[in-house]
């Protein structure tokens, strides 16, 4: 006994001898405390006195208590919900017509192995096979159908370097695209397909018509036909954001463009998607994404179309000639900005206020600035009284005129400001190209 204690157990004697004489009272004062219980149980509610009567019945048998006996299995509501809303109806408008733009490019091969580094012995360094691989995939969008045949308008970076182009329907089908014409400067292109199985056809609104806040709907195939005609919903963040356009071979800023800037997601694939508004209408092609600004910052919900006024009077031009005719001066330019201030005082003859403008470095012999009487280091810094501070605005200004118009250019000629009158009588050669890369 006293090495079970060993100061563990004080009380253990106690406790046990309380345990040994228990037997005898147990069972009586067990029976009374319950008929006690069951009398007051039954004084307060015969449901609690007659589940203890029931519990001293049973004493010696085994309770089984179970759960959720009157809960019913999880259903699928049979509410239908009817959804009227402008939204969904726009897309289900205009769904039918956004397709899938396929760019089949032919593989390139190298005649041998040192071909490839050294060139080859037949004067090539590459080839092209006869077997067509997919190179990128875009949007596009039915936007007429005529005599058979129906249109497409895309970009036109969706459809560069291709060998063979595919459209992909919003029903699955896939049929053969021809090419009708190309703009670089505006990203444009359209497309000719059969008109066999096109059963919706996209209409443009009036992109002069919207305003900053309203809800517009970004319809495409983001990262590709696997993902066709996929919508997102933004609104109208700004209606005519002026933007740098830049050669994707060079890095260098070739001209502006004048698009909508919106917060509808438009990723990869989407260039040459559908902007609609609520009523279901066309009022811009998607076509960049600005997805990274200064110190590689990522920034999100900013996306950009081209307003589909500009669209109509691009495709019209595509579809008829196949490309888009321009005015050109014949001139090669400079920004003044590039030119030392040494320079511009002992060659250029110019004021020190000048600071920007674009310097006439050399004319086309019988070009419509030289036949106006422009000379080689004339600084050009208005155009009909706009200013003109670089070359960007030089170019973005003279695309606002056709072919046939007069226009005044303010110049300074040394230290002399004139104005001179020329008569765009010249076409501009497309000067933008744009790199193809993956899923545009």
């Amino acid at each position: 006994m006293n090495s079970e204690n060993n100061g563990t157990e004080p009380n253990s004697n106690f406790n046990r001898s309380s345990i040994n004489n228990e037997p005898n009272n147990k069972k009586g004062i067990g029976t009374t405390t319950l008929i006690i219980v069951v009398i007051i149980a039954a004084l307060i509610g015969g449901g609690v006195g007659g589940g203890v009567v029931n519990l001293l019945n049973n004493q010696n048998q085994t309770v089984k208590t179970t759960t959720g006996q009157t809960t019913t299995p999880t259903k699928v509501s049979s509410v239908v919900v009817k959804e009227s809303s402008s939204s969904v109806k726009a897309f289900d408008k205009v769904k039918g017509a956004v397709v899938s733009v396929i760019n089949l490019q032919k593989q390139k091969s190298t005649d041998s192995l040192f071909g490839g580094i050294f060139g080859s012995p037949n004067g090539g360094s590459n080839n092209s096979s006869g077997k067509l691989e997919e190179s990128s995939e875009g949007s596009g969008v039915i936007y007429q159908k005529s005599n058979g045949k129906a249109y497409v308008a895309t970009n036109n970076h969706v459809v560069a370097g291709s060998d063979k182009l595919e459209v992909l329907l919003s029903d699955g089908s896939k049929i053969n695209a021809k090419l009708l014409g190309t703009d670089s400067v505006t990203d444009l292109a359209v497309l000719e397909i059969d008109a066999s199985k096109i059963n919706t056809v996209a209409q443009f609104g009036n992109s002069n018509d919207i305003k900053p806040g309203q809800q517009v709907l970004a319809i495409g195939s983001p990262m590709g036909s696997k993902f066709a005609t996929s919508v997102t919903k933004g609104i109208v963040s700004a209606k005519s954001r002026t933007i740098d356009v830049t050669d994707e071979d060079t890095g260098q800023t070739t001209g502006q463009a004048t698009v909508i800037q919106t917060d509808a997601a438009i990723n990869p694939g989407n260039s040459g998607g559908a902007l609609i508004n609520v009523s279901g209408q066309v009022i811009g092609i998607t076509s960049m994404k600005l997805s990274g600004g200064t110190n590689s910052a990522t920034v999100e919900g900013m996306g950009f179309a081209i307003p589909s006024n500009e669209v109509v009077q691009i495709v019209n031009q595509l579809e008829k000639n196949g490309k888009v005719a321009r005015p050109a001066l014949g001139v090669s330019p400079v920004d003044l900005s590039d030119v030392s201030s040494t320079q511009q005082s002992s060659v250029l003859h110019l004021p020190s206020s000048v600071k920007t403008g674009v310097v006439v470095v050399s004319l086309t012999s019988h070009s419509p600035a030289d036949k106006a009487g422009v000379k080689q280091y004339d600084v050009i810094y208005e155009i009909d009284g706009n200013k003109v501070t670089s070359v960007v605005d030089l170019r973005s200004q003279l695309y606002k005129y056709q072919i046939g118009d007069t226009i005044t250019l303010s110049i300074y000629r040394g230290s002399k400001k004139m104005n001179i009158k020329v008569k765009l009588t010249q076409e501009a050669k497309q000067e933008i190209t744009v790199k193809q890369q993956g899923n545009n």
